[in-house]
């Protein structure tokens, strides 16, 4: 049974909960800290996540043996806004929890735990945390939107939006992600079939598309288009940056596909929607695949000054959700690119956490790192060196998201 937001539910709030994990009379491993990784272990079934803070991110190491905040259920996902550590629960077609924490004395403290529809895309807007439920199935027009205050951990609003009449093309809207952009919430998306067992083909692998919504009436206002890049961002993946000076990037895969083959001719590219401006800037354009030699964008991170940490893979190896194992330095004003030395070798990766950290200074960021040999790092990127370097060991899972907390 699907279960509605409601304020009754959503109110759950605990003082203070001291939840650490595989307590061992004396022989405890907790760590404190600032940061706060999401850290998988490793197992043959789906496990879940451990919340684990640590002090540092540039050296030492952090354990899940005796250690962190055992989470409820796999499938978690992070976000952190209004100092506030929130952690929800993909159910699939089930409720999914979301768990609130703050930090206390080094550590995370559960304040509040509620259910709500799972969402697929959900995003920091002014004071809220902005949830879609996007519909796959074309007889379902409508999306519904929700919005969390993180003052009152309520619901402060919701709503629907309807995802097919935004292209009008015949096929569904399914937003790759949302951000807040000045006083406006963008959607970008990309049109799918939604019927007959098409997942997410489409008849239209060459355009990008961007909602732009009021706030926080969510009401549509436009529909930016542009056809010179295939749609933007991934699945579950915020294709676009917003800059100091207002202007938003956006980046394109090139992976959308009809009857699972790949079918866009466009390159992965990166696009712009000048400040002040609803149109995408025809002045601008960034074949990264050439910038890159012949490298496709999977995921970035803004860390300030024009600059990007992107996650890259070599296009022969492309597809809809194949995530890449090759970490450079983007700057978007002077359209350069390239890969950070120091990163271990491509084929020693397991994998490379999309959910990282920066302290928007221009110049650093964050990632998880875990190697196929099962051993997991933080390793430090510089953008003004085009560097990285191992920091923090992290025993006992894979890193799935690093995050911060005051």
């Amino acid at each position: 049974m699907k279960l509605k937001f409601t304020k009754a539910i959503i109110l759950a709030m605990v003082a203070s909960v001291s939840l650490s994990c595989k307590k061992d009379n004396g022989n405890s491993r907790e760590t404190r800290g600032p940061y706060v990784l999401a850290v998988t272990p490793v197992a043959a079934t789906a496990v879940a996540d451990y919340l684990v803070n640590a002090s540092s991110l540039d050296e030492g190491s952090i354990t899940t043996e005796n250690n962190g905040l055992e989470q409820d259920g796999s499938y978690r996902y992070y976000v952190t806004h209004n100092n506030k550590f929130f952690s929800m629960l993909y159910g699939q077609s089930n409720p999914g929890a979301v768990t609130t924490y703050n930090l206390l004395d080094g550590k995370l403290n559960k304040v509040s735990n509620f259910q709500t529809e799972t969402v697929q895309a959900f995003a920091p807007v002014n004071s809220d945390i902005l949830l879609m439920k996007i519909p796959r199935a074309i007889t379902n027009p409508l999306a519904n939107w929700y919005r969390v205050n993180t003052n009152s951990l309520l619901i402060s609003g919701e709503g629907t939006v309807n995802v097919q009449d935004l292209s009008k093309n015949g096929e569904s809207a399914f937003f790759s992600w949302i951000k807040q952009v000045g006083n406006k919430v963008y959607a970008p998306y990309f049109s799918i079939k939604a019927c007959c067992g098409a997942a997410f083909d489409t008849n239209f692998p060459d355009n990008a598309w961007i909602a732009v919504y009021s706030y926080p009436e969510m009401q549509l206002e436009k529909v930016i288009q542009d056809d010179r890049t295939s749609f933007i961002g991934r699945y579950f993946t915020d294709g676009l940056g917003l800059t100091e000076n207002g202007d938003v990037y956006a980046f394109s895969s090139s992976v959308a596909t009809n009857n699972k083959v790949l079918t866009s001719t466009k390159p992965s590219a990166i696009t712009r929607i000048k400040a002040g401006t609803t149109e995408f800037d025809q002045g601008y354009f960034l074949n990264f695949e050439t910038a890159s030699g012949g490298m496709v964008i999977t995921n970035w991170l803004y860390i300030g000054n024009d600059n990007f940490v992107v996650t890259a893979i070599e296009k022969a190896q492309r597809g809809a959700y194949t995530v890449g194992n090759r970490i450079g330095i983007l700057n978007v004003a002077n359209k350069t690119f390239k890969l950070a030395a120091g990163m271990p070798a491509p084929d020693q990766i397991s994998s490379i956490s999309a959910n990282n950290y920066t302290p928007k200074n221009g110049r650093t960021a964050y990632v998880g790192v875990n190697m196929k040999d099962g051993s997991s790092y933080v390793y430090k990127i510089d953008a003004a060196n085009q560097t990285a370097a191992r920091g923090l060991k992290v025993e006992g899972g894979t890193i799935a998201a690093i995050q911060f907390l005051n």
